[in-house]
């Protein structure tokens, strides 16, 4: 049986679908070779266009890639001029500063810290008294960073008070009945000061009038006061009784010799319970009190809780009273500018709290346990020094008490023009040969005006002036104080004196007129 050829039809198989589609040939088959076209013929121009696109793309790619890579060799390549042109220094510039309006300091900057006029670091002294065998923290009433009151208890020590009362004169001694000196009068007045008077006793005499005195203080605060003899006053009941018996002899005594004779016993038995009187009574044990000079105070820190044992010499607390106050350390070479009675800024950079103050003692010689002034970068003398002189600084107001042991910036005033002036930077004075001082003036368009000034007070880098004769100055204008690159001649105006630039038609060389002759 003959092959059918692939491509052609039989009029047998499918005869009325075939009619039909041979009467509708493709739109692809029209547009290519026409209704008579085969499978193949359709396939070939199929394949034929999509080369012809690639073959477009890739062309085109290709020249794109070509233009980008000539544009970016052309921006590498550089000329030999265009070479030179980039490693040249840049353009020529001046450096101006405006001429300012004010009142010009002359500072000296340091460091400083807060403190209180009076700081105690309070120790355990004793076991207490009583009963106690052992020295044990039994209550702490206050906190750190509360206050501290006249009368307060500061803590308590094996049932034990310590009380901070007002004075100057530390507790150095047991103050008992019998006592007397500046420590008692101190006692006596700041028992007054809480209302407790000492009457009739006389001043310094620690008598009967301070034994009430101190009793009741004691019994106000809930304490009874240790005895001031070790007996607890047996002695003095037993003279007691002796006065009695001998009372009753000379009672019972008939005249004559032997009523003499009872009368002097009596008389010697009221004399010795006089003594013991004297002697007997409450006590106010140094290591019950702590004296400030000032008060209300603060606890700075307390450095023990309940429990602790605290043994004579272990560390209690801090407590600081009085104004705060700024205490610095100055360089040998700050010491000749400052003296008491300058002004000072203080400022807390921590907290941005400003203040002014006065200086008020600076010492004569160094103080091996301070720093040495500051190298901080805000002026200090830097290091080499091993001890600094102590500055003591005054708050014109009260300094908050938050700022109790902070570090503190102290800018002291060490001179100042008294009244506003013009000022320039110092290094925009310029002299010639004639020794005249001059400025120069720098205009909006690029312009030079030589000005001759008289100069005055110095500070900080700055210098008062004042123009001479008719010449202008004024704030806001702009001096020249130095340049930048190779100016030549155009600033040898601005940098002045007998070394200054021709070029460009300013001489600064003789430093006279605007354009220097």
């Amino acid at each position: 049986m003959p092959e059918r050829r692939e491509g052609e039809q039989s009029q047998g198989e499918s005869g009325d679908e075939e009619s039909s589609s041979r009467e509708k040939p493709s739109s692809r088959e029209a547009s290519i070779g026409g209704s008579d076209g085969t499978s193949v013929e359709t396939v070939g121009a199929r394949a034929v266009v999509v080369r012809r696109r690639t073959l477009l793309i890739t062309v085109v790619a290709t020249a794109v890639v070509l233009s980008a890579g000539g544009i970016g060799a052309a921006g590498l390549v550089k000329s030999p001029a265009e070479r030179a042109a980039s490693e040249a220094p840049p353009p020529a510039d001046v450096l101006t500063a405006p001429v300012e309006y004010r009142v010009l300091k002359d500072s000296v900057v340091l460091r400083g810290t807060v403190r209180a006029d009076q700081t105690v670091e309070i120790a355990a002294l004793s076991a207490g008294g009583g009963d106690a065998v052992r020295a044990v923290v039994t209550r702490t009433p206050l906190r750190e960073g509360v206050g501290v009151k006249a009368g307060s208890n500061l803590i308590e020590i094996s049932g034990r008070p310590l009380f901070a009362l007002q004075g100057t004169l530390p507790a150095y001694r047991d103050l008992k009945p019998g006592a007397h000196g500046a420590d008692v009068t101190q006692l006596q007045q700041a028992l007054a000061r809480l209302g407790h008077t000492t009457g009739p006793d006389t001043k310094g005499t620690f008598g009967a009038g301070t034994k009430r005195a101190l009793t009741a203080f004691y019994a106000s605060r809930g304490y009874d006061p240790l005895p001031a003899t070790a007996d607890g006053g047996a002695a003095l009941t037993a003279a007691e009784r002796t006065v009695t018996q001998a009372e009753r002899a000379w009672e019972d005594a008939p005249k004559g010799k032997a009523k003499s004779r009872a009368a002097e016993d009596l008389a010697a038995a009221r004399a010795e319970r006089a003594a013991l009187e004297a002697i007997d009574g409450p006590m106010l044990p140094a290591a019950e009190v702590v004296f400030l000079r000032s008060l209300p105070a603060r606890v700075d820190r307390l450095g023990t809780r309940v429990g602790t044992e605290a043994g004579p010499g272990t560390e209690l607390l801090t407590v600081s009273s009085g104004d705060l106050v700024v205490q610095g350390a100055l360089g040998p070479e700050q010491r000749a500018l400052v003296r008491a009675g300058q002004q000072v800024e203080i400022l807390s950079e921590a907290t941005g709290t400003t203040a002014d103050g006065t200086v008020t003692t600076v010492s004569e010689q160094p103080d091996q346990n301070t720093g040495d002034s500051q190298d901080s970068g805000d002026g200090g003398s830097g290091e080499g020094s091993g001890g600094g002189y102590v500055v003591l600084v005054d708050p014109t107001k009260k300094l908050p008490a938050k700022l109790a042991g902070e570090d503190v910036r102290l800018t002291v005033t060490a001179g100042s023009s008294k009244e506003m002036v013009l000022i320039v930077p110092v290094s925009a004075i310029s002299s010639g040969a004639d020794g005249k001082a001059v400025v120069t003036v720098y205009g909006p368009g690029g312009g030079h005006r030589r000005t001759e000034v008289t100069t005055g007070t110095t500070g900080n880098g700055f210098v008062a002036v004042r123009p001479v004769g008719r010449a202008s100055l004024r704030e806001g204008d702009r001096v020249i104080v130095g340049a930048t690159g190779d100016t030549g001649g155009a600033t040898g105006g601005a940098t002045g004196g007998t070394a200054g630039g021709t070029a460009g038609g300013e001489t600064g060389g003789d430093g006279a007129g605007e354009n220097g002759g």
